[in-house]
């Protein structure tokens, strides 16, 4: 319970203490919008990372070469809030999520969200949902990474399920072509979804693995990407699991 405490504490203070450098940050844009871009990046990880240290979290990382020093597709397994933070921390580009439309309720964490490329995803609207889809893709052929979880939700099942992958996010990388980065996470629930709202000191093991690119699969692999792709999540995560 104490690091709970702790980490809320930390979120208070940064939400608030950070609003005058979002000020700050609008002001730098005004001259360089990618030196804003990049020093929004490192100020939200290293709030992540300090979250993740208070948290106790030790991460084995596997296959982080895999990355492309080009703008990708991260597609992962959704089990943990942290997640996020977890994977977020590592981008070293410009790297936006996909994040459920709910979130965008959180003020000074929604501007956050918003300065480093997060989408808001409206689940019920497929309108609305496809014109999220079309940004992210305007955002790939302008060298920003994007990273979604096609599970549509935080899987709260047994560790190593899966809910099926919806096929919308894929579309984000058979239309430019970009190489897509699969990331398999074990044990993140651990941390905090598993026993709230304590947060325990937990190992996870992360893996990316090698990149895929769309244009380079057979007709019938690329119709089914989307499969394709959650096969190679959860054979990952099942054989990383002894590793936990």
């Amino acid at each position: 319970m104490f690091r709970f405490i702790c980490i809320v504490i930390f979120l208070i203070l940064y939400l608030t203490l950070t609003i005058p450098v979002l000020l700050a940050e609008w002001i730098i844009g005004k001259f360089s919008l990618y030196t804003r871009d990049i020093s929004s990046l490192r100020i939200v990880q290293w709030g992540f990372k300090v979250i993740l240290r208070i948290a106790g979290v030790k991460a084995t990382v596997i296959g982080e070469e895999n990355i492309p020093d080009e703008p990708v597709l991260f597609i992962g397994n959704h089990r943990s809030y942290f997640d996020i933070l977890l994977t977020y921390s590592r981008c070293k580009r410009l790297t936006g999520y996909i994040a459920k439309k709910e979130m965008e309720r959180y003020l000074t964490l929604t501007s956050w969200m918003r300065r480093v490329y997060c989408l808001f995803l409206d689940r019920k609207d497929t309108k609305a949902g496809l014109k999220t889809i079309l940004t992210a893709i305007d955002y790939i052929k302008n060298g920003i990474s994007i990273c979604i979880f096609p599970e549509g939700t935080r899987n709260d099942g047994e560790e190593l399920s899966m809910l099926p992958f919806k096929d919308g996010a894929f579309k984000i990388a058979t239309k430019t072509g970009c190489p897509i980065i699969p990331i398999s996470m074990n044990n993140t629930a651990e941390i905090f979804e598993n026993h709230m709202p304590k947060v325990k000191k937990t190992h996870v093991v992360i893996e990316y693995g090698k990149p895929i690119y769309p244009d380079e699969l057979d007709k019938e692999t690329k119709r089914h990407i989307g499969d394709y792709v959650e096969n190679i999540i959860r054979d990952t995560i099942h054989r990383n699991a002894e590793l936990v």
